[in-house]
């Protein structure tokens, strides 16, 4: 095992990361913008440094400060959460030229899966199953023209990207021209897919190490988003049987195998509410802001599962040996107004009391005093509830949102007990779509 990591993100992840090393007895370096310098991770790693200004570009973002940080730190290994640089491939290869681990998946590994339409190439050749789906379209007269091919409606995406974020959705022509306004056809970044209407979007956790071993950790149920982006998660699902779920988990495996895949990742995947059918989305190759519901659900710490692979060690687990236990649901609080239009709301927080109890986890990045930078993503924390049911996971989820205090800023927890109370939510009959059909915002 590694000395010293030096984590390149901030926030609730950067916290998990430092708890993970402190019980591995792992040395952390956090790094942190102009804007961050009193932020949480940066008062609880062994070491601070910081690599520049508010500006995501030229801290978060900057490869160059973040190596120098590292080199300064003498740091034997980087690891980058999830957002920011995780996916970016430069980043590893520079990482692993600089002699030292990047914690995730080699950089071959990120490019194969990194480029949407390459993915889509190399899963269609290993035999996964596909919606329709186009090249890249470099016009609105080349995304108008192959819509009517695949037959409306269908989904626009950016080849490069995830999250969620420049996904749009096109019901006719009108629709097309409308997200040409937000979005330039010429670079040739986006595909068409077959949009899927009344679809769960389930994702399975995969893990494997250095020499070949893989298995996977079960399905995670993720349809409750907003514009395309997950708000909240649950595991498992209840849509999926045992025997579902050993076809998608062998589905996960194969994709993985595909792409010569190493460390932790996931495996996204669209379910037809009508027929069952599995589709592939997409892999991604970094720890998900969800992880912790498999966490709480299989035993397995995934984050010290990274850094042990990392470090060269092999799978102690067999697939065989996994054992699922109750159900965990995650919430995810963001620094959002959900009564306008989920604009983020940063700000200090004045006050602030996170829930606590028998199954009720909390990952936060913030406390008292905090200050919610306008510069990156709103969220700021994580609620996990379990239970033995999913109906005593929602119970204990509903009490733990009840004694979260935040003030100062505004939050989605109302939005989260509204839909913990929804009816249809409460009997497992959500999709992707499930926000804009039962929630007034």
């Amino acid at each position: 095992m590694f000395k010293r990591l030096l984590i390149a993100n901030r926030g609730e992840i950067a916290i998990r990361i430092i708890r993970a090393c402190q019980e591995l007895g792992i040395e952390t370096v956090a790094v942190y913008s102009d804007a961050d310098a009193n932020a949480l991770h940066a008062q609880l790693a062994d070491q601070a440094l910081n690599i520049g200004p508010a500006d995501a570009t030229r801290s978060y973002l900057n490869i160059a400060a973040i190596l120098d940080a590292a080199q300064i730190a003498e740091a034997d290994a980087i690891h980058p959460g999830y957002g920011f640089l995780s996916e970016n491939a430069d980043f590893a290869e520079a990482v692993t030229g600089a002699g030292m681990i990047f914690v995730g998946p080699r950089a071959d590994t990120i490019r194969k899966v990194g480029n949407k339409d390459a993915a889509r190439e190399l899963m269609k050749q290993a035999g996964l199953p596909m919606t329709v789906g186009s090249d890249p379209v470099n016009s609105v007269a080349e995304a108008l023209s192959t819509a009517q091919e695949i037959g409306y409606p269908v989904i626009i995406k950016p080849i490069a990207g995830g999250g969620g974020k420049s996904m749009f959705v096109a019901k006719n022509d009108a629709d097309i021209q409308c997200a040409a306004h937000k979005i330039d056809f010429s670079t040739g970044g986006f595909y068409l897919e077959k949009y899927i209407a009344d679809a769960r979007h389930i994702e399975v956790q995969i893990v494997a190490d250095n020499y070949g071993d893989i298995i996977h950790l079960g399905e995670r149920e993720c349809s409750i988003q907003r514009r395309n982006q997950k708000i909240l998660e649950e595991a498992p699902s209840v849509a999926v049987t045992p025997e579902m779920r050993q076809k998608v988990g062998a589905l996960a495996i194969r994709a993985a195998k595909s792409a010569h895949y190493t460390n932790v990742g996931t495996v996204e995947f669209l379910m037809d509410k009508h027929t069952g059918e599995f589709y592939f989305m997409e892999i991604n190759p970094r720890i998900q802001v969800e992880h912790a519901i498999t966490e709480r659900t299989t035993g397995i710490d995934l984050v010290k599962t990274q850094l042990k692979i990392a470090s060269g060690e092999p799978l102690h687990i067999r697939q065989e040996n996994v054992r699922f236990i109750g159900h965990a649901i995650e919430c995810r609080i963001n620094a959002e107004d959900p009564h306008n239009s989920f604009l983020p709301c940063p700000g200090q927080i004045t006050f602030y009391h996170q829930p606590g109890g028998p199954n009720a986890r909390v990952d936060s990045g913030v406390c008292a005093g905090s200050i919610v930078q306008p510069h990156y993503d709103s969220l700021i924390a994580k609620v996990i509830a379990h239970g033995n049911t999913r109906g005593e996971a929602i119970k204990v989820m509903q009490r733990a949102l009840a004694e979260y205090r935040i003030t100062g800023i505004c939050t989605t927890i109302g939005l989260h007990m509204q839909i913990l109370k929804n009816p249809y939510f409460c009997s497992g009959d959500i999709d992707t779509q499930f926000v804009a059909k039962h929630m007034s915002y």
